[in-house]
């Protein structure tokens, strides 16, 4: 096995940690509605003390429901912040916050939020879902991957984890440099969410790429030898 192999079967394994996480929740989301519970205070049961944890890279974790979720509505957020540190939007905060889409006057766009790449994917295949990087303008003003997983089948809505990518870029980082060359961490669309190259820009695109695929994600692992 080459070392970028080894590199992707590695970085599989981070990401399949937050994946495990993510299953968790969707299980207490599904039993939790087939039960009739109050849903949001079971979201913020399962998220609350995991956004809390000083070691988190996840920024932000809930459920999304969409018509037919039980809800009452046509959209319901369930969906929780951790600690921000001089967030633009939010200031400082140092408690689980839950986001108010009410406050967002910008977030109008979200009344169709069954056609977003974070919904539409895992509602149309039945199966998890990793979005961006992008620029979270709702929350964060930060890049950010989106991990998401469909609740129930047909799906009544998804589950999903926000993770910031300066803060798991270390980490990525410290596996990309054991790779000879020039190499990144690459989105399904070729989009750079880290890199150990000064000319390799988080969020622009990487041309005629190549790669290996990272197991059980969408996401690649390119080199180009120096």
């Amino acid at each position: 096995m080459s070392r970028l192999q080894e590199v992707a079967e590695q970085l599989g394994e981070v990401f399949e940690g937050y994946f495990s996480e993510l299953h968790e929740l969707r299980v207490a989301v599904e039993a939790g509605l087939a039960r009739g519970d109050e849903i949001d205070r079971l979201v913020l049961d399962f998220v609350g003390p995991r956004l809390m944890d000083p070691a988190a890279t996840v920024v932000g974790a809930g459920f999304i429901g969409g018509p037919g979720s039980d809800s009452g509505e046509s959209i319901h957020f369930a969906w929780w912040l951790g600690p921000l540190d001089d967030n633009p939007l939010l200031g400082t905060t140092t408690e689980v916050t839950r986001l108010d889409l009410a406050a967002r006057e910008y977030a109008d766009y979200l009344r169709d939020f069954t056609t977003m790449e974070w919904y539409s994917v895992p509602e149309s295949t039945g199966d998890r879902h990793i979005t961006g990087p992008y620029v979270d303008h709702l929350c964060t003003c930060d890049y950010m991957l989106t991990l998401t997983s469909p609740v129930g089948s047909p799906a009544l809505g998804v589950v999903g984890l926000d993770i910031l990518v300066r803060q798991i870029e270390p980490g990525i980082l410290r596996l990309l440099r054991s790779i000879k060359g020039s190499a990144a961490l690459l989105s399904s669309t070729g989009r750079i969410i880290a890199s150990t190259s000064e000319n390799w820009d988080l969020g622009a695109g990487l041309q005629d790429h190549g790669g290996i695929p990272v197991p059980g994600t969408s996401l690649m692992v390119a080199a180009i030898p120096n």
